[in-house]
């Protein structure tokens, strides 16, 4: 099992403040910082662009960004948050035509590869590309809005695909995005997660690293 990654989503952060917003919560104990990228068209909503990543990085972040691409089609994007500064990028089986080819491209811009499987979208999708990936971000809520409440049966699916993953033998990450707070982390890591990506469960508190600290201990204590 890889090491514990907490991954707060910018998108429930203050944006009027965001390079502040982002270096307190890296303080608090967050490892990676998570984008989710939305454009009004594979959801329905608009959020940030590249531009965002690129001024993180030029304010002094020096954390993994784990861009999630929800963007159809996804691979006119993919070099613009390579430059930008992006470590990690995932994008949606439905968002283009050839999932093996997105993979590749956004390797080929030197960034870590991510596949992202909605609530209702098969597994089947990775038998022939989990062993070209870095990681598997399961959606634990339907994709578009922050806010929403945990589905519980992405537990399943987190056991299936951790089954898939063990049996690949490669250092592959388990992720899960949505509605994912102290009081069902530990249930969700049970289940075979590795990185969490939590957005108002943190942002909406006072205190980032008391909500951080609670999370990774709850993981830890299935784990031991």
């Amino acid at each position: 099992m890889q090491p514990t990654v907490i991954a707060p989503s910018i998108l429930s952060a203050d944006f009027a403040r965001l390079g502040a917003e982002v270096d307190a919560v890296l303080d608090a104990g967050a490892d990676w910082v998570h984008f989710d990228v939305m454009d009004n068209h594979y959801v329905p909503n608009l959020t940030i662009g590249p531009l965002v990543c690129e001024a993180l990085r030029k304010h002094g972040v020096t954390a993994p960004i784990d861009v999630h691409l929800m963007v159809e089609p996804v691979d006119r994007i993919i070099p613009d948050f390579a430059k930008a500064g992006a470590t990690e990028i995932s994008f949606h089986p439905e968002a283009t035509r050839h999932v093996h080819r997105t993979i590749q491209l956004i390797r080929s811009h030197g960034c870590r590869a991510g596949l992202v499987l909605n609530p209702a979208t098969p597994v089947d999708v990775l038998d022939w590309v989990l062993g070209d990936l870095d990681h598997v971000l399961l959606m634990s809520v339907n994709p578009g809005f922050g806010g929403q409440s945990f589905i519980e049966s992405a537990l399943d699916k987190l056991r299936v695909v951790r089954a898939m993953i063990d049996r690949s033998g490669k250092p592959i990450r388990l992720e899960i995005d949505g509605g994912v707070k102290p009081d069902n982390i530990g249930a969700i890591a049970a289940a075979g997660a590795d990185t969490f990506v939590a957005g108002s469960a943190i942002f909406g508190q006072p205190d980032y690293a008391d909500v951080i600290a609670r999370m990774k201990a709850a993981v830890d204590a299935v784990r031991e």
